[in-house]
């Protein structure tokens, strides 16, 4: 109310005082500096409002001199004006200070009259007495800080401003006019202010007997009462804590405000009485609630800004030297941090300012004790640690830094204190140290003090005693929250380095650049050149860069590690040209730099890629202007990226060419003004300008061309990205919503420079009918993006003819039953009403239907789509199934909500006086609409109309919906149709039945999202008073019911979903409104779930209506987040006394019970992404009822309860790591967690210790056992000692090793790792293999032995990133096993305590002595010699788990023979396949692909030929089809590398390789094996296919090729157009090669054959089975002269298929099967029939048949085919084959071709193309069909050229090569008006898709 007043006085001081100067000489500066700060307050983003304001302030300085020469009276005005539009921009700092300025200027030489203006303006706040708005507290404020002369004025008026605040301050406290309003803070906030700035004029008023001032005195009881809770807003209360500080900072003298503080911090603990502050003296308030934050008010206040001689001084009232610092604020300090509460930021925030404080006062400190206070013995020093290291590991957001910072100081303090005390004996160093190396390294807090440690340790000594670091680096650096931990770790590792090297000696740098190759070298090196792309990225750009700028001379050793063709050093090294071109500034591209830089461009990975383009685009300078070069890469690179399927991708993709237009416009601009920018060539900046130009437009005319509707939605995609690059940069629009990124000022003079250039026509009809057709699209990204391009950037209002068919087919649109298109006319109303005026208006005719008194045309279309709504809805009642079909609801409201919701200016236009009674009576009637609609489509579902309320509320189930569905099918279509329908019924749903649902379904989610919106928008902003609100109580009431009743009655969750996100914005609107009747609509709900929820029923819910928890999580997610959250806790206390009550004696299973609903109310709120950490205060009462709910005898009970524990677990542990990260584990220790959740570990360990000691006669079973042992086993090892809580948990932990569940034992083994810190794990394992029987006779109990084992493997089982205990430290425990050496033998009677046993001396080895390690080598020998042959051994023979003991058997055979790299173990494993021990073979083969074996070359050597010379017996066998499989699989993970077959492989095929051949093509042809195995087959025949064919072989490949040629089809299964590109790939290259390479005219047809397969696969909508047929195009792109297959690089789909049709055209062009091959890839489609189906307009059906590839673009395709086809005929000599089928194919298809051409020459040149031509422009296979005959039109000139004039006549078409040519001309120009073709500059961009040659 204030702000508008505020504008309304600014106004009419502006209107007065351009009148007032209308007259005088100076009228013209006056009125314009007046316009600027008009425009200034009319603006909404602030930089629009600096702009104006910098424009007025640069007018103010030429006003200046005008106004020295004028009188006062004349000045006044102008002073006057601009005083008002301060006093308005009071809520914007740097807005106050700009006026400030201009007002300092014009008052130049009349400084007493500003003093006098400003007094009177200030004196006008309030009358004295009343109460200070907001606003007029703001402009104290404001004026307090950024105003001298409003400083001048309050210091006169001092004790009047005090009794307003402290009037102001009590009637907040007392109405609570709002919970989450600003009032009470901007009070609190001008005390502060008022305290801080007038000091000295406020101390006698608090410290003196004679300037007592009450309206002080008052003003502190009032603080007081606010900062003991009285005020409900946290951040008030914390401030409030400040303002009393500073008032103590008054103090005169340092005792008398230490005093003051003391008296502040014994009040709490005192309770009512008198606070003596100075010689102020008021009442304590009461605690209201007591909660721990007043404490933490006062002590964050006094550490935040209280003098430094206050907190240092003695206090006079201690028996010993003590100081506020020390003796009272460190105390609380500690207290505040072990407290659970919902503060623990502050909490921690005051323990690093606590630190900051005490280094500041260290001197006086120092000089009061006189002695150290960080002494080793120090209590203070072992409080000071236990606090830093107990909150190290919180998982409070933003805590990390203090904590982090809390360390440095630490030892800053600790090493100021040694310095000071010449005390060298400094063991804290070490002790930090040890217990850092000592944490696993997935602790996030231990990096913290380990980079605060290393400046006073030094490098070495780190890196000596932590010799696991490096490893631990590269493990973080692969997990995005540890990385910047780690990255900070290693900068400081290298600083030091370097310090400790310049402080040794000069000229050092190459001894510091080998002692950095020695320690960093190796780990940068495998960062940058490792296959994870987190661990890359994050390597280069938070190490390499840095390292670079800080050592230049490491670039050498590192590029030497890049040199290979691999993909890894290709990465790597384009990372480390970036990183030295972001150094140096500037990077020259030429020579072999060049060569490898343009194979990286066209490589297959995008990483490599992405890295390249990044390294072109990016520079350190933005004005640096793009080489030649640089231009010519990007052009070929470009169009070969756009149809990319990574989403990342593209957004990096748009993200570095934005980089390079940035660089070619400031460049440009520079060199337009004369400026020669850095990195320009001499002599040639004329040049380079036209390049700029130039290359702009091409990306423009690309961007257009690509948007085309029969691109895929990659291409689109990527387009319109792009397209939003070239307008952001390259335009001058002006976008106020943004940050950054805005034009420059200049940026016209290019604009003018690049259009005289024929350039840049940014906005043409061609570029504005592109965007249109994307907003007919069926995916939202593509129209939303295309929207708000048009809107941004594109002219205010559409041209009339396109306004109207667009309108026309925005309400056809809105009429289909296909979501898809009901959306896209929604975007395509909003695009209208954005980009329309009132003319548009007229010319729609919305104004006519409209009332005459509606004023604008947001009105006019809300009017127009509501009466769309409430027809459709009057259809609906009269025949839901029709108005389904024609009319459905759902895009009516969808275009409401965004009209209403997403148009600013139709939200301005809600604000406007005039128009707010048309916009009430709207949105009353629209919600009212709603909730008709609502009713009426749930009671439809419902079919149950008739019943009361009561019986309502519970959703229909599945039989009830399609009960009533069917009676409506069966009115709408009438019972005998219907009847005879069902006859043949399908199981599946019919079309009726899903046009119903989607019509409800999705309204209904619409409505939601609808409402929600309206209420978070109109509730927000504060209207004029009388102009009344804009949605009425009973209208948000109406809206209220609504939400109830779909969140009840609802069961899709789709549409509960939308709902929610709608009723979540309208409780949060309500909850923060003022009108405490708004704030009471979400909490009666509330109530009314909660005894809804706790009340008798009869029918489910929860169970049968999925939005019914979804009600209370959006009620209470609308509560603000800085209030105490009322609604939360008493729906959590209510949610568990009902979950917690016992089940009643006769509870019935059908129904749901009130103790299930909580339990699943309860699951929801903390899956709730907004109330996760604010839950947790809750969360150890919720893990308890959890626990207990899982031995429940109900199912349901038991189901929910695993459900919220489930739920209670993420919540607990933190964010999850992502699936791109290197490491899936847990950051948190058992030592944090249970700091965190003290009370939850005393649940947990109850739990335990019940379980590990049941009672005698106590059940065994406990079913909450396993849920707390998961829990355990995701956190980590902590440091902790004996007597921490953590070691609690070791004896329960070790005693359920003998648990009979097996499940329990191994979850406990697991759970074990977490409770033994890393030092005492050694001493444990000690201690179990001391517990395992010494002898048979000694076994109590099996369980007992096999869980001590399966504890003992889970504490020596490596970790990722550490290396574990060494093999001598493991001695001890390993001669304890050498004498329990029994346990492997068979007289240990049970299988998996030997395999267990087993799998414990596997991770060992190199700790026993040689004649232990022999006799397990013999056991298992003698054990697996002794196996039964054959599949199935007799019944005597079968053991429960024998299974398992051959399979741990075999595999520890394969790692022994591994690991020793022996003959002799090698021969075993080869033994083992030969095995007929179905278990054994299998785990060999399982153990070979899982590529453990892959270090040990010999091994794999050997399992090759084995596998190779037992394949023909396999195949022939074939005994089981798994079984074929894993060999099939093993076999070609042996060979995955080619060349590893080797001369002697070949040997061991000798004579069956072509029996196997015909074997596995058998498998394909004959049989239907599945097609995982057919997968293998076809790869296996591939692999022997290309190591052996001879010319007789001729008749394999043709059948290999035919089998393949089925697997490739479209229609076949993913996994076998896997094969078929694997395939290719595999063998398909050397088929090429060798029809190529010989005479041998069978295999050519074979190879025109595979390379076509290569071009189908090479579009395949699958990426992966894309990148293996890349793999087939590489290999046949490479140079000739070098080794096949050797050093080849697999290149990128696109730039793969044009080396195919390069590879066609250089090799096969003379062959005549060449032309009909490429020909089939131009479909033919019929035209006639697409556009007469375009006409007829028919009705839309609900489905849509999917195409069999989406990826594939026809259209491209025959764009990137037509150069190839013309170059094919034009090479051809004449009377060749390739002519000859040119000739047949244009006999065949040239009259179809003439026919099509001249029928889009009729259609198009007709005006009645109008009506259907808007919906022409969005249809793919229309635009498809006239590209491909485009193409065949431009084919058959080429054809007709090349033959003459004799086949002319022969061919009879009537017209010759010349007159089709013009005759294409002519409809292609036709075409590209309605959009439908492109333009001629468009198709210059067509005809360079990229190169045809060079990037392999």
């Amino acid at each position: 109310m204030v702000a508008a007043a505020a504008a309304m006085g600014a106004e009419r001081e502006a209107r007065a005082c351009a009148a007032f100067y209308g007259a005088l000489g100076i009228a013209q500066p006056v009125l314009s500096c007046l316009r600027c700060l008009r425009e200034f307050a009319g603006s909404t983003a602030k930089r629009c409002k600096d702009k104006h304001l910098e424009e007025a302030f640069l007018l103010s300085r030429a006003l200046s001199e005008g106004l020295q020469a004028l009188g006062e009276a004349e000045a006044r005005p102008l002073l006057r004006c601009v005083l008002a539009f301060q006093m308005e921009a009071t809520g914007s700092s740097s807005s106050f200070q700009k006026l400030e300025q201009i007002v300092t200027q014009l008052a130049v030489g009349k400084e007493a009259l500003l003093a006098q203006e400003v007094g009177m303006l200030l004196a006008g706040l309030a009358p004295q007495g009343e109460v200070l708005s907001p606003g007029d507290l703001q402009s104290v404020c404001m004026f307090i800080e950024e105003s001298s002369l409003g400083r001048q004025h309050w210091r006169q008026n001092l004790v009047p401003l005090l009794q307003r605040l402290a009037t102001t301050l009590r009637w907040v406290l007392q109405s609570q006019p709002a919970p989450g309003g600003t009032w009470g803070y901007l009070a609190v906030k001008a005390c502060l202010q008022l305290f801080q700035a007038l000091p000295k004029d406020l101390a006698p008023l608090a410290w003196s007997t004679a300037g007592k001032s009450k309206a002080l005195q008052s003003l502190l009881g009032l603080l007081l009462e606010v900062a003991w809770g009285k005020a409900l807003n946290k951040d008030t209360r914390l401030l409030a804590g400040t303002a009393l500080s500073m008032l103590v900072n008054t103090a005169p003298q340092p005792e008398h405000g230490a005093s003051a503080v003391l008296a502040l911090f014994q009040l709490p603990d005192r309770g009512a009485g008198e606070l003596k502050f100075g010689e102020l003296k008021v009442e304590a308030p009461p605690l209201l609630e007591p909660d721990g934050l007043e404490k933490l008010v006062l002590t964050r206040g006094l550490l935040t800004c209280c003098k430094t001689d206050i907190l240092s001084c003695q206090l006079e009232s201690f028996t010993h030297k003590a100081c506020l610092l020390l003796d009272i604020v460190f105390p609380t300090v500690c207290a505040l941090t072990k407290e659970q509460k919902d503060c623990h930021y502050y909490c921690f925030q005051a323990c690093a300012l606590w630190l900051q404080r005490l280094r500041e006062s260290l001197p006086a400190v120092w000089h009061l004790m006189g002695t150290r206070i960080l002494a080793q013995d120090a209590e203070l020093l072992w409080q000071l640690t236990q606090l830093v290291w107990d909150n190290a590991e919180t998982l409070v957001e933003g805590v990390s830094e203090f904590i982090h910072s809390s360390f440095r100081l630490l030892l800053e303090i600790y090493h100021l204190e040694c310095q000071h005390f010449q005390d060298k004996e400094r063991p804290l160093y070490q002790q930090m140290l040890q217990r850092v190396v000592s944490m696993p390294w997935q602790i996030k807090a231990r990096y913290m003090p380990l980079c605060a440690i290393v400046p006073y340790v030094g490098s070495q000594q780190v890196l000596d005693v932590y010799l696991d670091l490096p490893q631990h680096l590269l493990s973080c650096l692969s997990t995005n929250h540890l990385c910047p931990a780690a990255a900070e770790v290693y900068k400081a590792l290298v600083r030091q380095q370097c310090a400790e090297q310049q402080d040794g000696q000069r000229g050092a740098e190459v001894a510091l650049v080998e002692q950095w190759v020695l320690h960093w070298l190796p780990l940068l090196s495998q960062a940058l050149r490792s296959p994870l792309p987190i661990l890359q990225s994050n390597a280069a750009n938070h190490l390499l860069t840095w390292t670079l700028r800080q050592l230049p001379a490491t670039q050498a050793p590192l590029a030497a590690q890049f040199g290979g063709q691999d993909t890894a050093s290709l990465r790597a090294w384009v990372s480390l040209l970036k990183a030295q071109k972001s150094v140096l500034g500037a990077l020259p591209l030429q020579g072999e730099a060049l060569e490898r830089l343009s194979c990286c461009l066209g490589a297959r990975e995008e990483g490599v890629r992405l890295a390249a383009l990044g390294l072109i685009c990016s520079s350190p300078s933005t004005n640096q202007p793009l080489s030649s070069t640089e231009v010519q890469l990007l052009q070929e690179f470009l169009p070969l990226n756009l149809n990319c399927d990574s989403s990342s991708f593209r957004q990096l993709l748009q993200a570095a060419v934005r980089k390079a237009l940035v660089r070619l416009r400031d460049s440009s601009l520079a060199q337009l003004r004369g400026k020669v920018p850095r990195g320009t060539e001499p002599g040639k900046e004329a040049e380079q300008l036209a390049q700029a130009v130039g290359f702009v437009e091409w990306l423009l005319q690309l961007s257009i061309t690509s948007l085309s509707p029969g691109s895929n939605y990659q291409r689109k995609k990527t387009a319109l990205l792009l397209l939003a690059a070239v307008l952001e940069t390259c335009t001058d629009t002006w976008s106020p919503d943004r940050k950054k990124g805005q034009p420059p000022r200049t940026m016209a003079t290019l604009l003018s420079y690049a259009r005289q250039s024929g350039c840049w026509d940014f906005f043409s009809q061609p570029n504005l009918l592109a965007l249109l057709s994307c907003l007919q699209d069926s995916t939202n990204e593509i129209r939303d993006l295309a929207s708000e391009l048009l809107v941004r950037y594109f002219p205010a209002t559409f041209p009339e003819p396109i306004a109207l068919a667009l309108f026309q087919l925005a309400q056809n649109a809105l009429g289909s039953p296909r979501v898809q298109e009901a959306e896209a006319g929604a975007v395509l109303m909003k695009t209208i009403l954005q980009k329309s005026d009132s003319s548009t208006m007229k010319s729609l005719a919305l104004e006519a239907e409209a009332a005459p008194t509606l004023p604008n045309r947001g009105l006019c279309f809300a009017q127009h789509l509501l009466h769309m709504l409430q027809a459709q809805y009057a259809a609906a009642c009269r025949d839901l199934l029709q108005a389904a079909a024609t009319a459905p609801m759902h895009g009516a409201i969808a275009a409401l909500r965004r009209c209403l919701l997403q148009v600013p200016e139709v939200a301005a236009s809600m604000q406007a006086a005039e128009s707010v009674q048309s916009w009430q009576e709207l949105l009353t009637c629209l919600v009212t609409t709603a909730r008709d609609i609502t009713s009426f489509l749930l009671g439809t579902l419902q079919s149950q109309q008739g019943l009361g309320a009561d019986e309502q509320a519970a959703a229909p189930s599945f039989a009830d919906m399609g009960n009533a569905i069917s009676s409506l099918i069966m009115l709408g279509k009438g019972r005998g149709q219907q009847e005879e329908e069902e006859e043949d019924s399908s199981v599946l749903l019919s079309e009726e039945h899903s046009l119903i649902l989607t019509c409800c379904w999705v309204s209904v989610k619409e409505i939601g999202l609808l409402l929600g919106g309206l209420a978070e928008l109109l509730l927000a902003p504060v209207l004029p008073a009388r102009s009344g609100p804009l949605l009425r109580l009973p209208t948000l009431q109406t809206a209220a019911r609504v939400f109830q009743e779909i969140l009840l009655r609802c069961r899709h969750w789709g549409a509960v979903e939308g709902c929610s996100m709608g009723f979540t914005k309208f409780c949060a609107a309500l909850l923060n409104h003022p009108d405490t009747e708004l704030q009471a609509i979400p909490q009666t709900m509330l109530e009314q779930g909660l005894e809804a929820l706790s009340g008798p029923r009869s029918s489910s819910i929860t169970r049968r209506a999925a939005g019914f928890p979804m009600l209370f999580l959006c009620i209470i997610s609308g509560e603000a987040p800085a209030q105490a959250r009322p609604l939360l806790t008493r729906c959590v206390q209510t949610l568990l006394a009902l979950a917690t009550t016992a089940l009643p004696q006769d509870w019935d299973q059908t129904l749901d019970l009130p103790q299930v609903c909580a339990f699943h109310v309860l699951q929801t709120l903390v899956r709730g992404a907004g109330l996760g950490g604010t839950l947790l205060r809750h969360a150890t009462p919720m893990v308890a009822l959890a626990l207990q709910g899982l031995g429940s005898p109900c199912w349901a009970m038991r189901n929910a309860a695993i459900q919220l524990f489930s739920a209670l677990t993420s919540r607990l542990l933190g964010q999850q790591r992502s699936r791109g990260e290197g490491c899936l584990a847990e950051g948190v220790s058992l030592q944090a967690f249970l700091g965190q959740h003290p009370q939850l570990g005393a649940v947990l360990l109850g739990e335990l210790e019940a379980a590990a000691g049941p009672a005698p006669g106590a059940p065994c079973l406990r079913p909450a056992l396993h849920a707390v042992l998961t829990l355990l086993a995701q956190l980590q090892p902590g440091t902790d000692g004996p007597s921490s809580p953590s070691a609690a948990f070791l004896r329960p932990l070790l005693g359920l090793a003998g648990s009979p569940i097996y499940a329990v034992r191994a979850m406990a083994a697991k759970a074990l790792v977490p409770v033994v810190p890393p030092p005492q794990r050694l001493g444990l394992l000690l201690q179990l293999a001391r517990q395992l029987p010494a002898a048979p006779g000694r076994v109590h109990s099996h369980n007992a032995v096999h869980g001590c084992l399966l504890q003992m493997q889970a504490l020596l089982a490596p970790t990722s990133g550490t290396n574990g205990l060494s093999a001598e430290a493991l001695r001890p425990v390993a001669l304890q096993l050498e004498a329990r050496g029994w346990l492997l033998t068979p007289a240990q009677r049970c299988p998996l305590v030997r395999a267990t046993f087993l799998q414990v001396l596997a991770l060992l080895p190199a700790s026993f002595s040689l004649g232990f390690a022999q006799s397990i080598h013999d056991a298992v020998s003698t054990e697996l010699g002794s196996l039964p042959l054959g599949e199935k051994p007799g019944c005597a023979e079968l053991q429960v788990g024998s299974a398992i003991l051959h399979q741990t058997m075999a595999r520890f055979v394969c790692s022994e023979a591994a690991r020793l790299a022996d003959g002799e173990q090698i021969g075993a494993v080869c033994s083992l396949l030969w095995q007929l021990n179905p278990d054994v073979q299998l785990a060999v083969l399982s153990w070979v692909i899982t590529g453990v074996g892959g270090t040990c070359e010999e091994l794999e050597k050997a399992l090759r030929l084995t596998l190779l010379e037992s394949l023909g017996s396999v195949l022939r066998e074939r005994r089981d089809k798994e079984f074929l499989r894993l060999y099939l699989e093993a076999l070609l993970h042996l060979y995955r590398d080619p060349s590893s077959w080797s001369q002697e492989a070949s040997h061991k095929l000798q004579g069956s390789s072509a029996a196997c051949l015909e074997m596995l093509l058998h498998m394909v042809e004959a049989e239907c094996p599945g097609p995982d195995l057919l997968f293998q087959v076809l790869c296996a025949a591939s692999l022997l296919l290309a190591r052996r064919f001879e010319d007789e072989d001729s008749t394999l490949v043709e059948r290999w090729c035919m089998a393949l040629e089925e697997c490739s089809q479209s229609a076949s299964y993913e996994v076998l157009r896997l094969a078929a590109a694997r395939s290719l790939q595999i063998a398909g290259a050397d088929v090429v090669q060798r029809a190529l390479c010989t005479a041998c005219p069978l295999l050519i047809p074979v190879a025109l054959r595979l390379i076509n397969m290569g071009i189908h696969l090479l579009q395949d909508e699958e990426r992966e089975v894309r990148h293996e047929a890349s793999g087939f195009a590489s290999l046949l792109w490479q140079d000739p002269g070098e080794s096949f297959r050797d050093s080849c690089i697999f290149v990128q789909d696109n730039v793969g298929l044009l080396g195919l049709l390069q590879l066609l055209l250089t090799e096969f062009g003379e062959h005549p099967e060449t032309f009909d091959l490429l020909m089939q890839h131009l479909p033919v489609l019929d035209l006639r029939g697409i556009v007469e189906e375009l006409e007829a307009n028919k009705a839309t059906s609900l489905y849509k048949e999917d195409e069999p590839n989406v990826f594939a673009e026809p259209a491209v395709l025959a764009q990137q085919l037509l150069p190839v086809l013309l170059q094919l005929l034009e090479k051809a000599p004449a009377g060749s084959p390739v002519h000859a089928s040119g000739l047949r194919w244009l006999v065949a298809a040239g009259p179809g071709i003439l026919c099509d051409l001249r029928y889009c020459k009729h259609r198009w040149s007709q005006e009645a193309v109008a009506h259907w031509g808007m919906k022409a422009l969005g249809c793919a296979k229309l635009h498809v069909a006239i590209a491909v005959l485009l193409v065949r039109v431009r084919l058959a000139v080429q054809v007709l050229q090349v033959l003459g004039k004799s086949a002319t006549a022969v061919l009879r078409l009537g017209c010759g090569a010349q007159e089709l040519e013009q005759e294409l001309e002519l409809v292609q120009g036709l075409l590209a008006q309605h959009g439908l073709a492109p333009t001629q500059s468009q198709r210059d961009v067509l005809g360079e898709p990229g190169p045809l040659s060079g990037a392999a």
